[in-house]
């Protein structure tokens, strides 16, 4: 639970890094603005901590939907539960399905496009890295497990992944999100060899 200072900004900070990133995450989720000065007045922390923390807003919205996505991914493959490229692909169904749903991403990209599709999906950022290296995670649990073998290699397979998720679910060309995860789950299958039966 996030902890509410009662100092006065400029004093020794009465609360945390982490829990400026859950109010942020809070916000968020909840399809607010995440607001860098509002996050620093409820917590009681001055300008100049948020800054030493997380130098710019886009860098706190990187680290926050990163974390996030880390977060969801692991959690939900726990909750698939099984084990092989079935669970992968239901893994990454399930994640992708609630990335599209997410009432602050549609916000997000609705009010920021073009901030959002650029921590989201840029190669420099916090974001598509934390989520390609969370896959390759999980694809090789799967593979040392012996219970996978991917057709290329699992940096690669997780990229691609990653990066097929991005093209399917955001729409760069009008705001909002496509959320066509019906076909990204068809290509994912691809990708992982399994054959489903057309739905």
């Amino acid at each position: 639970m996030t902890r509410v200072a009662t100092g006065r900004p400029g004093r020794p900070a009465a609360s945390t890094r982490e829990a400026a990133l859950e109010l942020a995450t809070q916000r968020f989720l909840a399809g607010e603005r995440v607001d860098v000065q509002g996050i620093a007045r409820e917590l009681g922390l001055a300008r100049a901590t948020m800054h030493r923390w997380f130098q710019t807003r886009d860098m706190l919205l990187g680290e926050l939907l990163g974390s996030l996505g880390q977060q969801r991914l692991e959690a939900i493959r726990e909750d698939v539960g099984g084990c092989g490229a079935n669970a992968l692909l239901e893994t990454f169904d399930r994640f992708n399905t609630e990335v599209a749903h997410t009432r602050g991403m549609r916000v997000l990209l609705a009010q920021e496009q073009e901030r959002a599709l650029r921590i989201l999906t840029s190669g420099a950022g916090l974001v598509q890295p934390r989520l390609v290296a969370t896959v390759e995670r999980l694809i090789d649990g799967e593979a040392q497990s012996g219970e996978f073998v991917p057709s290329i290699p699992p940096s690669v397979l997780a990229y691609a992944i990653v990066r097929l998720a991005e093209a399917f679910i955001y729409n760069d060309a009008i705001a909002g999100i496509r959320g066509d995860v019906t076909r990204l789950r068809q290509v994912e299958a691809v990708l992982l060899n399994v054959h489903e039966q057309p739905g």
